[in-house]
């Protein structure tokens, strides 16, 4: 029999991505999602898919699901500091309730858990690169807390079903992804200044656009989870690209690649923002062999062609 794997978050933008990279492994795919930020735009090439399922369900409810499950991949969230602000309650909640419903269903189906935490766990780091055994500096009660501190209590949550319970875990901390499928009105970087770039508006940039960011393209990350996924670890592993950018510099690389002679405007700094993320992906280039392949010239190419295919239709 095929393995069959379950993907909470399927209908989001690494959701769909590890349901299509899954089924290209052999397994039977189930996607759940309650569309919050989801799409079914997202996983409709895969409509009629013999291998591949779509339930539409809230992971903060309890989790059914009829037969075997060998594999139960945590990717429900809302993921951008726009989602933060608007949805604060439903944030927390996937990240603490759903985090538990999807433990409860890999135990109970003896399947093996992949959590889908962040680089936000890190908050605003004071150590830099950031390595997996640091342990952050993020205010609790900032506005950006509901979403560090859900995927900080979902990693403990985790590993205390690991400890406890016996159950075969893995912690993915993601860094800055980005590739098609990405919503147009995501609220990140990449996508705010394709977007205004396509649209031949200014591009904006909060505080002086000093602020790093790693990007890492989105077949890299798929790559960097499934190694994960199929190996021994349990404890945090870092995926990510370590090639360091200051958000000025990406806000020119687009505006460059689209041709636009747009001009570039400064607004505030949000509150508690990252200064600096960078990974340190140690542990993955050694246990994992994992190490980005795609270069963000390439990478930038293929989302553009995506963004300019959804903007124009």
């Amino acid at each position: 029999m095929k393995k069959r794997a379950l993907v909470t978050g399927g209908a989001g933008f690494l959701g769909s991505h590890l349901c299509d990279r899954l089924l290209l492994e052999g397994y039977s795919v189930v996607a759940m999602d309650n569309l919050l930020t989801g799409s079914t735009d997202n996983i409709a090439h895969l409509a009629g898919h013999p291998d591949f399922r779509f339930v539409f369900h809230d992971v903060t409810d309890y989790i059914f699901l009829d037969g075997p499950v060998d594999a139960v991949l945590h990717f429900a969230s809302p993921a951008s500091p726009r989602d933060y602000h608007e949805m604060p309650i439903q944030t927390l909640k996937v990240g603490s309730l759903g985090t538990h419903k999807a433990l409860g269903l890999a135990k109970a189906k003896g399947a093996r858990f992949l959590l889908a935490s962040t680089s936000e766990v890190y908050g605003d780091p004071l150590i830099h690169p950031q390595p997996e055994s640091y342990w952050g500096n993020v205010n609790p009660v900032g506005p950006r807390g509901v979403y560090d501190e859900a995927k900080r209590f979902a990693e403990a949550m985790t590993m205390a079903y690991h400890r406890f319970h016996g159950v075969d875990t893995k912690i993915v901390r993601i860094f800055n992804t980005f590739g098609p499928r990405m919503r147009l009105k995501d609220g990140r970087a990449i996508p705010n200044f394709l977007l205004q770039a396509l649209n031949g508006e200014p591009l904006t940039i909060y505080g002086d656009g000093s602020q790093t960011r790693s990007f890492c393209y989105v077949d890299d990350l798929v790559d960097g989870i499934l190694r994960l996924l199929h190996s021994s670890l349990h404890d945090p592993v870092n995926i990510g690209n370590p090639e360091e950018w200051t958000v000025l510099r990406m806000a020119e690389t687009i505006r460059d690649l689209i041709g636009s002679t747009a001009s570039i405007v400064h607004e505030t700094l949000p509150v508690d923002d990252p200064k600096v993320r960078q990974p340190d992906i140690t542990i993955a280039r050694e246990k994992l062999l994992w190490e980005p392949r795609t270069g963000i010239d390439q990478g930038l190419k293929n989302t553009l062609e995506d963004f300019r295919r959804r903007v124009v239709s």
